[in-house]
């Protein structure tokens, strides 16, 4: 895996509440710019709208819902809808992404018009397919998408973390040096899933290793600063290479 710096963006409204530190921002090829992290919303109880409201207010702007209302860990939309109302920041500052899950006799159209009156908004920032279940692998996906497509995508959500790099057998850029070569930016999600699903693992004495060396005041930049709060190339590497002794896929 590898990293590039990302751009930081300041806020610029006077009534905004204060902030930690800047979120990162991810410039994307249609001119839009993508904040870095965000809290994904997957439940559906009242404390969820609290949850959310203390998010914004820290600066987490990249907001996640899904409209299927057959999941239990989605159909968050009209929670999340409340939030935005009560957080007093414009819409226009926020990041909303949304996900269709194509079922049968549901039209585009139609799922967009009711998940807009769920959140109580006339649009949304992001709106990716929820599991397309397509069989081919995803670079051949994509180069279907992109031989017929009249607006060429610029996000694709994919399952990424130590332990599924989606590199070549051979070790190279493999799925991610395809993303970057297409100008296609990368949203991760299940993240965590090599930290909270796969132990016992290679990496269980790295992350035990680091989270020793962390002292008070590293703890307290990643609660607080988190943009700030930076693993050196030499500890992403070696995540990376023990990452790559094992394969694992949850989802």
């Amino acid at each position: 895996m590898s990293l590039e710096m990302p751009k930081l963006k300041p806020t610029t409204l006077v009534n905004e509440p204060e902030q930690p530190e800047y979120i990162p921002h991810l410039n994307l090829s249609d001119g839009n710019e993508l904040p870095m992290r965000g809290p994904n919303r997957d439940k559906r109880d009242e404390k969820l709208i609290n949850d959310t409201l203390t998010a914004i207010r820290n600066g987490y702007y990249l907001l996640d819902c899904a409209e299927d209302p057959n999941c239990s860990a989605y159909g968050n939309e009209p929670k999340l809808g409340a939030s935005i109302a009560r957080c007093g920041i414009p819409t226009s500052n926020l990041f909303i992404t949304t996900e269709i899950s194509c079922r049968p006799g549901d039209s585009v159209e139609t799922v967009f018009s009711r998940s807009l009156a769920k959140l109580g908004l006339d649009y949304v920032d992001l709106y990716p397919i929820h599991s397309p279940f397509l069989a081919q692998p995803a670079a051949v996906k994509l180069e279907a998408v992109l031989r017929t497509a009249r607006h060429p995508p610029v996000v694709n959500q994919i399952e990424y973390y130590p332990y599924l790099q989606h590199e070549d057998k051979n070790g190279s850029g493999g799925l991610v040096q395809f993303h970057r070569e297409k100008g296609i930016a990368i949203v991760a999600y299940a993240f965590l899933t090599g930290v909270v699903r796969t132990a016992p693992g290679p990496l269980d004495g790295v992350y035990e290793r680091l989270a020793g060396n962390s002292n008070e005041e590293r703890l307290k930049r990643w609660v607080w600063r988190l943009p700030l709060f930076k693993l050196t190339s030499e500890e992403v590497e070696e995540i990376a290479k023990r990452g790559r002794e094992r394969h694992f896929r949850g989802f």
